[in-house]
């Protein structure tokens, strides 16, 4: 029985693919690469985000590229996600969901904690944890440090995410998981893990 969720931020309860879209264009648009759409950053995404960029740029990254490229997409992310949201019912969801949560993301903490309060949505929470350090990697590591922090048994827990990442993060701890396609992924590749896939958050409460 599921007690308690860890919820995703980006492309989760936060709707900014086009954030993510726009900023991965700025930074690339000195290679002369044709820009991205959702659906185009969707076929090259994945975790750790440097192997993303190799896909994009069909070659290894030079030495020192991929800090540049990282410090870049965040000026620019920083920028354009202030137009962005939240999804369309993370708010309600969030509300109906009588057990605890929590917010595990990838994003960096000092930025994560003021924009998840910006939308008056922390009391939701029992602990928020975005990433101290170095950003781009894969989720494991940063999910077993959370759960350990929040002192929950993993199979009493839910990991709703929309990255296959999410998946094996939620997989590494012991812990359950619902991927949502309203983010950074293709449902394919979603599909891909034998999790369950959904269209909306509130349907991923439906397997709590």
């Amino acid at each position: 029985m599921t007690k308690h969720i860890i919820w995703d931020w980006n492309g989760t309860l936060f709707h900014d693919i086009d954030a993510v879209v726009g900023a991965t264009n700025e930074v690339f648009r000195s290679y002369e690469l044709p820009p991205l759409d959702a659906d185009g950053f969707r076929a090259v995404y994945t975790r750790p985000i440097w192997l993303a960029y190799e896909r994009l740029l069909g070659r290894p990254l030079n030495e020192g590229e991929w800090e540049l490229l990282d410090t870049g997409f965040h000026d620019h992310y920083f920028r354009l996600a202030v137009a962005c949201g939240l999804a369309a019912d993370a708010e309600l969801t969030l509300t109906s969901w009588t057990g605890t949560q929590s917010l595990c993301s990838m994003a960096p903490h000092t930025h994560l904690v003021p924009t998840v309060d910006s939308f008056g949505i922390t009391r939701h929470f029992t602990r928020v944890d975005g990433l101290v350090g170095v950003t781009g990697g894969e989720k494991a590591a940063h999910m077993t440090a959370h759960i350990q922090a929040l002192e929950v048994e993993p199979d009493e827990v839910l990991v709703i995410g929309d990255s296959v990442d999410d998946g094996l993060a939620a997989r590494h701890v012991g812990a359950r998981a619902v991927l949502y396609t309203g983010g950074m992924t293709t449902r394919a590749e979603l599909e891909g893990t034998g999790l369950p896939v959904v269209d909306t958050l509130a349907q991923a409460l439906d397997h709590a």
